[in-house]
């Protein structure tokens, strides 16, 4: 049974691939149209043969295979991309498909958003976090350097087909990582959804999960598709991810999941200290995130440093360090100046050393 979600000018699909639109979009909107996917190594490995052995028309595609992590999330890699998207004699009426994660479907959809003015590409995630965070929404971009997401634009898919059998593909860590996006929709927006998640292990979390996160997310895009107002509530626990994940990019990478289970964790922190989030929320915050991400040894040694990152965040607005806090579990708020004293505090809660 396929799920159906109308977004900002394209669909969500949830449910098994074969029952979806694609087979109807590759037989009748794109017959004529040359095809590219785009994959890294592990999608490769593990999900392509079920795209090419189930769909005749892409039979032909050609496969575009990239190095898999955030790192390669780079300009580099979309300049050997459209220099492949041109021997291939790739025009706007051809059709790019992105399988993979969020790197895939970030760089993909920026590659394929600025390649001619816009080729037209469907996201087909593979991963629980792109699946409930990254392939949806419009935003797609590339690091500039240790900074994340610096350069990028809006651009929609024709669709994101989201099915779930191929959350098999993963190790466990990556569902817990991905899982962190989950917590936070529920965190922002739907008290139900985080109590449910906290009574679910990786391996149960199954397509009506997925359809509750999407749609939490879908309903704040479509009230504010250009992050001007309600959308910055997404940005939970990632002013702080962000700047651990520039830290750590040149030394040992932090997956983005990871990195966002430690913000949701700091900013809830920051959230109480500054007298929104009742004590007794953060406490229970505190205690499941730290059931699910470990600490960081030392981190509060380079607390300065990541202050320094988060100074060039996309989100920070003039001199102040703006953050979305927590009312409560469900419940979120923007546009919250926060002095440094209380941030360097608040990074304390995810030091190993504390």
């Amino acid at each position: 049974m396929i799920k159906k979600i109308e977004s900002q000018g394209y669909y969500i699909e949830i449910g098994n691939h074969t029952e979806s639109s694609l087979q109807q979009l590759l037989d009748n909107d794109f017959a004529q149209a040359k095809k590219v996917i785009i994959v890294d190594e592990n999608t490769h490995d593990n999900c392509l043969e079920a795209l090419l052995t189930q769909y005749t028309a892409l039979k032909e595609a050609e496969v575009i295979l990239l190095p898999p992590g955030e790192e390669n999330k780079v300009m580099e890699i979309c300049f050997q991309v459209w220099e492949a998207l041109t021997e291939y004699k790739i025009g706007r009426r051809d059709l790019i498909i992105n399988l993979g994660g969020g790197v895939i479907t970030d760089l993909g959809g920026f590659i394929a958003s600025v390649y001619k003015r816009g080729v037209q590409f469907i996201n087909m995630p593979t991963s629980l976090l792109a699946m409930v965070d990254a392939s949806s929404g419009g935003k797609t971009g590339i690091d500039l350097g240790p900074y994340k997401n610096q350069l990028g634009l809006f651009a929609y898919p024709i669709c994101t087909i989201i099915d779930p059998g191929f959350l098999h593909t993963l190790p466990d860590n990556e569902k817990v990582w991905g899982k962190a996006e989950m917590l936070k929709h529920g965190l922002i927006a739907d008290r139900s959804h985080w109590d449910a998640l906290k009574e679910k292990d990786v391996h149960d979390i199954n397509l009506d999960d997925i359809a509750v996160s999407v749609a939490i997310k879908n309903d704040i895009v479509l009230s504010d598709p250009k992050e001007e107002n309600e959308r910055k509530k997404l940005n939970f626990g990632h002013t702080i991810a962000h700047a651990l994940e520039a830290y750590f990019l040149d030394k040992s990478p932090l997956p983005h999941g990871y990195a966002v289970g430690l913000g949701l964790l700091v900013e809830s922190k920051i959230s109480m200290d500054s007298g929104l989030l009742p004590k007794e929320e953060y406490f229970e915050i505190e205690h499941f995130i730290l059931q699910q991400y470990d600490k960081i040894d030392n981190i509060s040694s380079i607390a300065q440093t990541l202050l320094g990152y988060m100074q060039n965040d996309k989100k920070k607005e003039g001199e102040e360090y703006n953050f979305t806090l927590l009312q409560r579990i469900g419940e979120a708020s923007i546009n919250h100046s926060i002095e440094e004293a209380i941030i360097l505090e608040a990074i304390k809660v995810i030091d190993a050393q504390f």
